[in-house]
């Protein structure tokens, strides 16, 4: 595993509260480079609130949150992306009638006076998707077509294409079968061969200790 003097991400006693509900409590989490760290607990434990802090979505209450060793506010989505973090919401966001190449290339499509760099395109996703440990159909393949486990792939794949650091993933394997989980397993493997940290939401423990470095346990909104 590659080390750092810092930390990727640290959050020290981080809170956030709904009104009258503390979603989080002086919350403690870091990620370190080569690194997947879950986060584990029942519903309403603060899971999927820590994401969206680290992703810009919500701004906690109190707390501090450093990145790579300096104390850093991520005030929105883009400031996240800035810094280098990406996330993949359970959503995905994919556009079903494009192909494979289409979805990762979409909105920073190569060209040339005007004219798509078709060829590099595809060669760029063949690529990334071979350091991935990805086992794809044809990238021209309409994203409708894909498995769920497939469309997880993109879906991380695409996130790549901006040089993250820093990868959360929110529940990758829901509603996925053993064998579409596996395909995404291996992938997440890939992202820590390649140097990255991963935070990974999940209730499936089986698959957290199959992949994961370390776990943070939540419970109602306390480490």
């Amino acid at each position: 595993m590659t080390q750092s003097r810092h930390p990727l991400i640290s959050v020290r006693d981080v809170s956030l509260n709904y009104k009258a509900v503390r979603a989080l409590n002086r919350v403690n989490f870091e990620v370190n480079p080569g690194e997947v760290v879950a986060i584990v607990g029942d519903n309403a434990a603060g899971k999927s609130t820590l994401i969206k802090i680290l992703a810009g979505v919500l701004t906690p209450d109190s707390g501090t949150i450093e990145f790579e060793g300096s104390p850093v506010n991520i005030g929105s989505p883009s400031a996240a992306q800035a810094l280098g973090i990406a996330t993949v919401f359970q959503d995905l966001a994919l556009a079903d009638n494009l192909s494979i190449v289409n979805n990762l290339f979409l909105g920073r499509e190569y060209s040339s006076k005007l004219l798509l760099q078709e060829h590099q395109m595809e060669q760029e996703a063949i690529k990334l998707f071979r350091h991935l440990n990805a086992r794809m159909p044809s990238i021209r393949t309409p994203i409708s077509d894909l498995s769920g486990g497939q469309k997880q792939n993109v879906a991380i794949a695409r996130c790549l294409l901006g040089n993250p650091k820093v990868i959360l993933l929110d529940e990758p394997t829901a509603a996925l079968s053993i064998s579409q989980s596996a395909e995404v397993l291996n992938m997440i493997e890939g992202l820590r061969e390649r140097g990255l940290g991963v935070v990974l939401v999940s209730h499936n423990l089986s698959e957290v200790h199959a992949v994961a470095d370390r776990i943070a346990v939540l419970r109602l909104g306390h480490n």
